[in-house]
């Protein structure tokens, strides 16, 4: 959650003795840091189907177009996905296959990073990867994919939107990001702002199987992608 001082935080907390009511008073602090901005939070997190580890994704700290870099810097929380472990009596640690572990100059807790407000990210369910619906700045909403296992990927912003240089009349290098798997323009046909999804392994709409599907806030259309490769 953030807190009226506009913190980002992260909790652990027990159930009361009614399992669907949280004791307030068990709270424990993982994480806290201040925003910059009031946007662009993130607020997204999810337990790993394959290693049990807490993912948490925070946007790159508000504003318009990350005006700190925050997303490019690995000695801040913004613009990441972050990966630790919480299977401890408090607290938490940060897993040694990190990519940043133990380095002095870099958050050992963060597993990828250059994204500007991933909503949201998640697993699929056969495999462990990770899909993210990473929101757009000016012009283009943009799905990305981390292979299971794989950390330390670089998505590129604020240096690029997509697989477009940042901002659109400059000139960049993009050598060592990682461009999407999809993309589609902003403020066309109304859409404004990706919201990410879940492949679908279900066995109900068979002809949905293995797809990803993802929507846009302001349509609020669904739609189902196929990534092959």
């Amino acid at each position: 959650y953030v807190d009226k001082d506009n913190h980002s935080v992260v909790s652990r907390m027990q159930v009361s003795e009614n399992p669907l009511i949280v004791d307030k008073n068990s709270e424990l602090i993982l994480i806290r840091f201040e925003q910059p901005f009031n946007n662009h939070n993130g607020g997204h997190l999810e337990f790993g189907p394959k290693d049990g580890y807490l993912y948490i994704g925070f946007g790159d700290g508000g504003s318009r177009s990350d005006p700190f870099g925050n997303a490019q810097k690995l000695d801040n929380f913004f613009g990441t996905i972050l990966r630790i472990d919480t299977n401890t009596d408090s607290g938490y640690t940060i897993p040694e296959s990190n990519p940043f572990y133990n380095n002095k100059n870099k958050k050992g807790e963060i597993w990828s990073y250059g994204l500007r407000n991933p909503w949201r990210f998640s697993f699929d369910s056969m495999n462990g990867d990770i899909f993210i619906g990473d929101v757009g700045q000016d012009s283009w909403e943009e799905i990305d994919y981390i292979e299971s296992g794989v950390g330390g990927t670089n998505f590129g912003w604020n240096i690029m939107e997509g697989n477009h240089c940042y901002p659109a009349d400059t000139s960049c290098n993009s050598e060592g990001f990682e461009p999407p798997i999809y993309e589609y323009p902003l403020y066309v046909e109304g859409v404004c702002s990706v919201t990410g999804g879940y492949v679908y392994r279900g066995d109900a709409i068979l002809s949905l199987y293995g797809k990803y599907i993802y929507g846009d806030w302001c349509t609020g259309d669904i739609w189902a992608l196929i990534y092959s490769d």
